[in-house]
């Protein structure tokens, strides 16, 4: 094995890190009998070697020696080997990916393609280990053969062949994932696959595949999916948990399982105990332990990631989804509510829909004596602001109950609130007000307290004297703006115009470390205060010279004491700044002085057609206020909103303060389209924020306000 390895000018190479000099030790690490050397080896090859997907190089010249270790019958963990092979190799690169390649990308792009050959090459392979031996082999087998190999019509019938006399469960719903993967590469096989796939559906007896199957008819085929998949699915869901002898036994006695003793082996690990794997802190030894930790206790932990792909492929069937999540909160079997509360975060977040029975049921987890369900649940309406309406009381109760909770402290980095505090908060209830002030009492406030008074509203007054009590003490050294920052962000949202003297000795006294942001801050609470904070003018009056914060000070001079000719010039001045963050800050102001600022009007034109679209959305809505002419502002609105859809808030709280829009107009049909749709406007594959879901919902609630004209002023 590992001819010639020494013969490569590994030196003259380089992976993520430096130098490769140091691949020839981590191929031998594979081949290692020891578990900890082999996970150490297979944790540099994904971390540098391969690291972040790349191809280098170093990683091309691996690939014959990874071929050489796949296929040797001594080698543990060979399954690994198989996985890191796919990876290298799997890269697709299509036209539309070659046209947008620049000149610093075509090395790499070429390292790409190469890779996918010299694996692709070597595929046949596979043909023989997806009947190894080894177990593990012969789970990653199918999915190497179903990505790289040339011949997909092969590949097909051998899965068909082999998922008959395949003894182990979970290679055999690993056989059935590699045929959709082949039916979604080769579509003109998508028919074939879906043919054979609908007759496991039908015909198979084990509840297991017979999900894995639907589960790739969603994905590759969602056109073929039996009309009443969701009573089937439930159906299925029942019979498995029939088949591992009905609930968990800590479910039948109401009590939760007993913490795993800390020498256990992992359950779904490989097969290696905790002593053999050593304590190398690898990222892979983390993500077993992880998985091991997740699935410990579970009598069918793939059962998950199927109904995971089953709920990607039915995409927009957003009833047929939230009724399957609906039976899955209705489970005995705490380990499919679990997946279901997860599930439900990830369907409300990317898809409009009527979830108050869903919701509902997330918020009946809360009492569950299964902390990490309970969490789960808690997390998921943290996310849903007003939409976790149904379960007001059921957090209440869990607040009560759990004041342990209501703060977390961290390894680094500030506390923070608990989700439970502040999923009741952005309901605006009451309840939720002790929590706080219990948190305005300990020695670090937690750095989101500020954000979550906001949402409170009215409701959270009583904090007042506490915020304001604190701020009194907050040292002015290097770290104010962290200590400072919550309790102004508190202040702010409540407009406590009584706290005029703590803000403004904080205006004062920012120390150079991060004082900039510690002004602003403080300027935005006075502006915040209005007329209460009258003391405050002549320190906003010097401001309005002062580099670095003239805008903001402005805008506060302006609530404050509506000085339009104090703040008039600065503002216009800002507009031919040459940062576009300056710029759009003076237009947000003028726009707040309205016709007050019409004399700025032509400067204001004359950015409508600036390169940065958010410059030019924040000039169109001065504009608009300034002049009260809503025609040359539309055309750059609505074409903003075609562009860039997070644009869309802003947008629509113009038209909704200026509305109503009429009901034949471009802005109209624009709005309409929007509350047609089915996806979240924000809604991304691969990543989410967590205020995406209110965002959304406040622009649904924009639109129909615009649309309606409930009033100029109307949107705060």
């Amino acid at each position: 094995m590992f001819s010639g390895i020494d013969e490569v000018d590994w030196a003259s190479m380089e992976h993520a890190y430096g130098p490769a000099d140091d691949v020839p030790v981590l191929l031998r690490g594979l081949a290692s009998a020891d578990p900890a050397e082999r996970e150490s080896a297979l944790d540099g090859m994904y971390g540098a070697v391969h690291h972040q997907g790349d191809v280098y190089a170093c990683t091309l010249a691996c690939i014959p020696f990874l071929f050489e270790l796949a296929v040797d019958p001594g080698v543990q963990d060979r399954g690994s080997v198989v996985e890191l092979l796919t990876s290298i190799g799997g890269f697709d690169l299509d036209e539309d990916d070659e046209d947008e390649i620049d000149e610093d990308e075509i090395e790499g792009a070429a390292n790409y393609a190469m890779a996918a050959a010299a694996v692709t090459a070597g595929a046949g392979v596979f043909f023989e280990l997806i009947a190894d031996e080894d177990p593990g082999v012969r789970l990653a087998a199918p999915l190497a053969l179903a990505t790289l190999h040339r011949h997909p019509v092969r590949v097909l019938a051998l899965l068909r062949e082999r998922l008959p006399v395949e003894p182990d469960e979970e290679v055999r719903l690993a056989l059935v994932e590699a045929a959709g993967r082949v039916a979604l590469r080769h579509r003109p096989l998508a028919g074939r696959v879906a043919q054979w796939l609908t007759r496991l559906v039908d015909r198979e007896r084990a509840p297991g595949l017979r999900l894995a199957a639907l589960a790739q008819l969603a994905r590759c085929s969602p056109h073929a999916l039996p009309c009443d998949v969701v009573p089937v699915v439930s159906g299925l869901l029942r019979e498995l948990r029939s088949a591992q002898g009905g609930a968990p036994e800590q479910e039948k006695d109401g009590e939760p399982e007993a913490e795993a003793e800390p020498d256990a082996d992992p359950v779904g690990s490989a097969d290696v105990s905790r002593a053999e794997q050593g304590s190398a802190p690898t990222l892979v030894g983390q993500l077993r332990a992880l998985s091991a930790q997740e699935n410990a206790g579970r009598g069918a932990p793939w059962a998950a990631d199927l109904l995971r792909t089953l709920h990607v492929g039915l995409d927009d069937r957003v009833g047929d989804r939230t009724a399957l999540l609906i039976d899955q909160l209705r489970s005995p079997d705490r380990w499919q509510r679990i997946d279901a509360v997860r599930m439900s975060g990830g369907l409300i977040r990317a898809w409009r829909g009527s979830y108050e029975e869903l919701v509902a049921l997330i918020g009946e987890q809360l009492a569950d004596p299964e902390p990490r369900l309970a969490e789960a649940a808690s997390h998921v309406l943290e996310e849903l602001f007003s939409l976790a309406a149904p379960t007001a009381d059921a957090l209440a109760a869990r607040l009560a109950a759990d004041p342990g909770g209501w703060v977390k402290e961290w390894a680094s980095g500030p506390p923070g609130l608990g989700s439970t505090v502040k999923a009741l908060a952005r309901l605006g209830d009451a309840r939720a007000v002790p929590a706080l002030a219990a948190a305005l009492e300990l020695p670090e406030v937690p750095h989101d307290l500020g954000f979550t008074v906001g949402h409170l509203g009215p409701a959270a007054r009583p904090l007042a004297d506490a915020l304001r009590r604190r701020l009194a003490g907050v040292a002015l050294d290097e770290g104010a703006y962290d200590r400072a920052s919550p309790l102004l962000a508190g202040l702010t949202a409540l407009r406590a115009g009584e706290a005029t003297p703590e803000v403004l000795r904080v205006l004062r006294g920012a120390p150079e470390y991060r004082g900039e942001w510690l002004r602003t801050a403080a300027l935005r609470a006075l502006g915040s205060f209005g007329p209460a904070a009258r003391e405050a003018v002549p320190e906003l009056r010097a401001m309005l010279r002062r580099p670095g914060t003239a805008t903001e000070a402005a805008e506060a001079l302006w609530a404050v004491a509506g000085d339009r000719d104090a703040v008039l010039p600065v503002l216009a001045e800002a507009l031919h700044s040459d940062q576009v963050h300056d710029r759009r800050a003076a237009a947000a102001v003028l726009g707040a002085l309205g016709p007050h600022a019409a004399v700025v009007a032509p400067r204001l034109r004359g950015l409508l057609a600036h390169d940065e679209l958010w410059l030019r959305v924040d000039a169109a809505i001065a504009l608009w206020e300034v002049t009260g002419r809503p025609e040359e502002s539309t055309e750059v609105l609505l074409a903003a909103w075609e562009k860039n859809r997070h644009v869309r808030v802003r947008v629509a709280e113009c038209l909704a303060r200026t509305g109503p829009v009429g009901p034949a107009s471009a802005a109209a049909q624009v709005l309409r389209a929007e509350l047609s749709s089915v996806r979240r406007h924000n809604a991304l594959d691969g990543g989410y924020g967590s205020h995406d879901t209110y965002e959304d919902e406040k622009l649904l609630a924009l639109c129909r306000q615009a649309l309606r004209g409930t009033g100029k002023g109307s949107t705060a």
